[in-house]
């Protein structure tokens, strides 16, 4: 039983011992009666869950009691009672942070009960969302979902370790499908914002007239469908964390107001004037190059070093084959469990057919196919021929361009030192050719473009 304490701040005896009578009627009230304000405010470090004053006290009014509680505790509920019926005193404390005014008189009691009940369902819910954040933040741990033992995500890691640890802008990249919104929710629920809010705003899947809208906010009548006044993304992620996904995909226009908004940490709603307010850590994904989009002119220069203030690079799982059966043990280890599925493992030949394909859609595509797999599978191991690849049109990686036997043969080798990390034995074994015919044809400066030197 969680104890739910109040205070009662009552120079009445008699009055303060029928509020007690009537209040301690639950067993998880723990009721604690004081007959004047300083009594209250040199015991507020027990913590009240609600404070019940009275206006007039022999050594403070209400007023002055209220700003004494405020001043140690901002969120802590304070009912005023008062037998003064003066409803300018009752709007002056309202508009100074009581929660409600009561009139003494015989309906008092009952409107006391409702307003701790309604205090206390208010207060639950609060510590369930809080309980819900924590749990959101262990299921996020570094450790649970960034999977990966090869060297390219090790890198990765350490980025994303940084970047949780900072409140530093952060622009995570890489391809389709290679996890940047897993990466940014790992971000925020391993920083010190895990309990504030997550806002994601996906910019490729949004109509382009709407964009502005969503992430400023507008004021009533500030476009024809604006028929009440509505805050933007900005404002909704105030204390947490903006995810912006395909930041390149913004608006030059918005990308101005997104400057502005950044650098004055403020922002101003479509058909407004006035300024809210920001408390905002930002993260941004693109599968482009800014860089490039700047040069074309499509990105502003002046976002691009606000946006790229921590790079994360999210490498494409072709450059991570020893995280390929890693990762999918683990997708068909959650969703057999998701979907009350009896457990699964993969064969050798179903290992050897995952092991040997292109993944152009990356990790989004490996974790398709694995749960494809599960379901198509009707035993406990998930052969062959339960794996099936959608073969979608993609750029072919060895032959878009017209080159000699030669350059193609150098582009096959680069490719496998790059997926192995330039593991030469490795690569001599996938390639069924000797060690030295490597160095051979890799002679001239080739090597280099692999990712380095070549291992002797």
């Amino acid at each position: 039983m969680q104890i739910f304490r109040i205070f009662i701040v009552e120079d009445d005896p008699w009055y303060g011992e029928l509020i007690e009578y009537h209040l301690a009627y639950k067993p998880d009230h723990e009721i604690h009666r004081f007959a004047t304000g300083t009594e209250c405010l040199n015991n507020l470090d027990r913590e009240p869950d609600l404070i019940s004053i009275d206006y007039s006290l022999p050594d403070m009014n209400g007023v002055e009691l209220l700003k004494g509680i405020r001043a140690y505790n901002k969120e802590v509920p304070v009912i005023v009672i008062s037998a003064q019926e003066d409803v300018s005193t009752a709007v002056t404390l309202l508009k100074k942070g009581a929660t409600d005014y009561f009139f003494k008189n015989d309906n008092t009691k009952e409107l006391l009960w409702k307003a701790v009940n309604r205090i206390k369902e208010n207060l639950f819910l609060k510590y369930e969302v809080e309980q819900l954040k924590v749990e959101l933040s262990e299921k996020f741990r570094m450790d649970k979902v960034v999977k990966g033992n090869s060297v390219a995500m090790h890198t990765a890691f350490a980025q994303l370790e940084k970047a949780a640890a900072t409140n530093v802008n952060v622009c995570i990249q890489g391809e389709t499908g290679t996890g940047k919104e897993v990466a940014a929710k790992a971000i925020h629920y391993n920083s010190d914002r895990f309990k504030g809010p997550l806002v994601v705003m996906n910019l490729a899947i949004m109509q382009r007239g709407a964009v502005s809208r969503e992430l400023f906010g507008y004021e009533k009548g500030a476009f024809p469908e604006a028929f009440v006044p509505k805050p933007g993304k900005l404002e909704e992620a105030n204390g947490g964390t903006l995810f912006i996904d395909d930041i390149d995909a913004l608006d030059l226009g918005a990308q101005e107001m997104l400057v502005r908004a950044i650098e004055n940490r403020y922002v101003v709603r479509l058909g407004d004037q006035r300024q809210v307010k920001l408390d905002v850590r930002y993260i941004f994904a693109t599968n482009k190059n800014l860089v490039e989009e700047v040069r074309r002119g499509n990105f502003r220069e002046d976002l691009f070093y606000r946006v790229m203030g921590l790079p994360v690079e999210l490498p494409p799982l072709r450059q991570r084959a020893d995280d390929i059966l890693l990762l999918a043990d683990h997708f068909l280890h959650g969703y057999c469990h998701s979907a009350r599925l009896e457990p699964k493992a993969f064969s050798k030949d179903a290992q050897q057919k995952l092991l040997h394909y292109f993944y152009p859609g990356n990790v989004r595509e490996l974790k398709a196919v694995v749960e494809f797999s599960a379901i198509m599978c009707e035993t406990p191991v998930i052969g062959e021929g339960d794996i099936f690849f959608a073969n979608l049109p993609h750029e072919d990686f060895f032959y878009s361009d017209e080159k000699t036997l030669r350059e193609y043969t150098t582009d096959i080798i680069q490719h496998y030192l790059k997926k192995y990390e330039n593991n030469v034995v490795k690569v001599a074994a996938k390639l069924n050719i000797g060690k030295s015919t490597i160095y051979k044809l890799m002679q001239g400066g080739a090597g280099a473009e692999a990712g380095g030197s070549l291992p002797q």
